[in-house]
């Protein structure tokens, strides 16, 4: 199965993911890496793994769906079956949504449906909530919302600062996700 990871940041799930793969712990083949963002570390990432990347900046789009329909021609050439959003910070279009519908997941550093966003590590952190976690769920037409395929959680302990929180917050998504991608290749 092709899958495509989508990036903005520092790729460490996508490396995860990377890592999983040449273990053969998941069977598939990463067939294209998608990022927004030219200076994004995962496209290094990507590119020290052999993997294909396609940077494309959503500037010179009129709309979200523009954007969509021109990264949609490259999943269709790579015939990607999976797309994993690994950190993309855009909203994907309802047009977009609808055509890989229930093939988008995306990986959300809360249990949601709280702290929703994109700081959603610090936001439960500074609300003073005892345990909070990751959640990986399928994509829908809203922010971090969809059907939720699966959630760890991770205790906050008195000594924690946010730097603890999030180091054991990444080190369960770099687990958590590959053993969803997984099921899902296996259509568990």
């Amino acid at each position: 199965m092709n899958i495509a990871v989508f990036v903005s940041g520092n790729g460490t799930n996508l490396q995860a993911i990377i890592d999983a793969v040449k273990r053969r712990y998941l069977k598939c083949t990463i067939a294209l890496v998608v990022s927004s963002n030219k200076n994004a570390y995962a496209l290094t990432r990507a590119r020290k793994a052999g993997i294909e990347a396609l940077v494309l900046s959503p500037d010179g789009f009129k709309t979200r769906e523009a954007y969509d329909k021109r990264v949609m021609r490259e999943l269709a050439r790579c015939n990607i079956k999976l797309v994993v959003l690994a950190g993309f910070m855009r909203l994907l279009s309802p047009y977009f949504v609808r055509r890989y519908k229930n093939r988008i997941v995306n990986i959300h550093p809360a249990l949601l449906p709280s702290f929703k966003g994109t700081h959603g590590i610090l936001d439960a952190f500074r609300y003073g909530v005892k345990i909070t976690g990751v959640t990986v769920h399928f994509v829908d037409d809203e922010l971090d919302h969809g059907p939720i395929i699966a959630q760890e959680a991770v205790r906050i302990r008195g000594d924690d600062t946010f730097k603890t929180v999030e180091a054991r917050i990444h080190k369960v998504e770099h687990k958590l996700y590959p053993r969803v991608i997984r099921s899902l290749i296996e259509k568990k």
